[in-house]
């Protein structure tokens, strides 16, 4: 019990830091109703709430609200008049900050000059039919658009460098009369991208039916132009569109490989119920004459007619996942008397913006130190905010460990799971493809010592570093989404100075996830080294802090090559389910019984002598051309 100095003296300020620490540093802390938070003081709406909620019939009163002149503000200790005396007392445990059944969800901040829509934008949930890559005609045509001043104008967002790097952040963003897009003719398509995850800087028509997009390059940066999610109103049905996207920086895509744009039409979900659907001809992925200051820019064009007149339709390069959606689950699970028990969340940080960092504990709760003895497992997403496929396996992996299956109970029971399932929350929200407000990849920042400029990592790196103090770590994994290959597959480590049986046991995850999901989970694919430019990668950086199996996951933006999913686009029902197949081969791999591990480093073993793997992993330098076809590796 911590014990309070009377209030005649200087009361201390007790830090959040200190708490943060006791509660990870204490098996007993580990399921308290204690707020984790990186900020030594709360919201002070929040507080007076807290306050009113929790009013007993003597007066209770803030440090501050005394008068005292040597007592500093404080929310965090309570004066409660007794017998003729103020006595300091340590307010009580809260529920989740910011998910809590007593209250609304935090509000979204956004850096103060981003224009934000008042309208939400939600979009159902649905298991397509397989739907097939595009196969090219090879009579796909190539716009290209020179600069003409008779072309119109018909969206133009708020210039995205106004300010040369984050200031501060508002609740709705920027809170002027936000500019309404031109509409000079009736039939004008309408674009938007002014709500959560929307990326769209400017639309110029450039003939009756055909529009040039620009999509804006992640914030206080001049790159990472990859992700889009725009709406478009006052549609015609069976009138054939074209879009043309022309300041892409990749020189290879998967809409080379056959993958298709997303379609979302709010007419379709209402009357048949159909969400998210791959479509678009005559797509076609090439360089482009835009190139300036010695940079090439390429394009992405594609043709498509609307299902209905009067439409409010979206467009997107992956399924979106947005933090409000984000917040929406972990809400559900905190409400829930079953899930909350064995899920605790906490609030590991905040991010530049002021937004919530969320982390999860899962594991059956005991009572005595034998919890001690359970290894943990620690999973994170969404770095790099444009990857969205990453937020779709999390949920299925979060779906299925804390349902109510025999194998989730086991897993519960055998490891303490810890999940940060939104490292990026800033960078989801405005849009960005890789980077957060400080305009830098978060996920080359894990060595980084500025914390108050990389706070999701910082605190993320020192949480595992606290849990490793505490129980062993078996397994860490992130989860990604890559741009230019097919299939789901795992990058892990392997260093020169490592025997030869640890690398192939670091191999043994990755090849069992292969067996369990053969139609989409490549074991050909992954690949064990460490280049240079990646050792500021979580898994990296986790590997060298001495977890063994450290993994990033890659999932296609496209979908598969194998089984019986080869040839059709991955939907959310299939990155979902990699969270089953994840947990199903956490199950094969801890098994008591050792056979199937055996057999997959027996089989390993073969491979080495066949492939000549051993000759690969011990090469400590990447070649030339790994690192030209790779460029995306995590």
């Amino acid at each position: 019990m911590l014990k309070l100095s009377p209030p005649t003296h200087i009361i201390r300020k007790i830090s959040s830091h200190t708490l943060e620490e006791m509660s990870e540093d204490s098996e007993k802390e580990e399921y308290s109703d204690r707020t984790i938070s990186d900020e030594d003081e709360s919201d002070e709406d929040t507080f007076m709430k807290f306050v009113s909620e929790d009013f007993h019939p003597c007066a209770l009163l803030t440090a501050d609200s005394t008068g005292d002149p040597f007592i500093p503000r404080t929310t965090q200790i309570l004066l409660e008049y007794q017998l003729g005396r103020w006595v300091p007392r340590l307010r009580e445990p809260r529920d989740l900050y910011g998910v809590s059944s007593s209250g609304p969800l935090s509000p979204t901040r956004w850096p103060y000059h981003c224009e934000v829509i008042d309208e939400k934008v939600q979009h159902i949930d649905w298991t397509p039919y397989p739907e097939p890559v595009y196969i090219p005609t090879g009579l796909e045509i190539e716009p290209l658009y020179p600069n003409s001043k008779e072309d119109t104008v018909v969206y133009l967002a708020e210039d995205a460098y106004k300010e040369p790097c984050f200031v501060y952040s508002r609740v709705g963003g920027n809170r002027t009369p936000l500019k309404q897009p031109v509409d000079n003719c009736d039939n004008t398509l309408m674009f938007e991208a002014r709500f959560e995850s929307g990326n769209l800087q400017k639309v110029v028509k450039v003939a009756e039916y055909e529009y040039q997009l620009t999509v804006r390059p992640d914030l206080f940066t001049n790159k990472h132009t990859q992700w889009y999610y725009f709406q478009v109103t006052n549609t015609q049905a069976e009138i054939v569109y074209r879009f043309t996207i022309v300041n892409f920086t990749k020189p290879t895509s998967l809409y080379n490989r056959g993958m298709r744009p997303l379609f979302y039409s709010e007419k379709e979900a209402k009357a048949h119920n159909i969400g998210w659907q791959r479509i678009g001809d005559q797509i076609k992925y090439y360089r482009n004459n835009q190139g300036q200051d010695g940079r090439h820019y390429f394009s992405l064009t594609w043709t498509f007619q609307f299902p209905y007149n009067q439409d409010t339709c979206y467009f997107a390069h992956c399924y979106p996942y947005t933090y409000a959606n984000l917040q929406e689950y972990l809400s559900g699970i905190n409400n829930d008397p079953v899930r909350s028990k064995f899920c605790k969340i906490r609030v590991l940080c905040h991010t530049l913006a002021r937004n919530m960092v969320y982390v999860l504990t899962i594991t059956t709760p005991l009572k005595n130190h034998d919890s001690r003895k359970r290894k943990a497992v620690v999973l994170t997403a969404r770095v790099h905010p444009g990857e969205t496929n990453s937020s779709w396996i999390m949920k299925g992996f979060l779906d299925y460990i804390l349902g109510d299956s025999s194998d989730a109970q086991l897993l519960r029971d055998t490891f303490v799971f810890k999940v940060v399932p939104m490292l990026n929350p800033d960078g989801v929200i405005v849009g960005n493809y890789r980077c957060s407000l400080a305009g830098q990849d978060l996920n080359r920042n894990y060595t980084s010592l500025l914390k108050e400029s990389f706070p999701s990592v910082w605190y993320t790196r020192n949480m595992i570093r606290r849990l490793m103090e505490i129980r062993e770590v078996i397994l860490y994994c992130d989860l990604h989404g890559h741009s230019r290959k097919e299939n789901i597959f795992m990058y892990g480590c392997n260093g020169s100075n490592r025997s030869k049986a640890l690398y192939l046991q670091q191999r043994i995850f990755p090849l069992m996830l292969s067996k369990n999901c053969p139609d989409k989970f490549s074991f050909s694919a992954c690949k064990f080294n460490i280049q240079k430019s990646k050792e500021g990668t979580g898994r990296v950086v986790m590997w060298k802090m001495g977890i063994r199996n450290s993994f990033t996951m890659e999932a296609t933006f496209c979908g598969s090559t194998l089984g019986n999913k080869r040839g059709t686009h991955f939907s959310t029902k299939d990155l979902e389910s990699m969270g089953y197949h994840f947990c199903d081969s956490l199950l094969d791999y801890c098994d008591p019984d050792r056979t199937k591990y055996y057999q997959c480093l027996k089989e390993l073993e073969e491979m080495e002598k066949h492939i000549n793997l051993e000759k690969v992993c011990d090469d400590s330098d990447t070649s030339l051309i790994e690192i030209t076809v790779d460029l995306d590796s995590r």
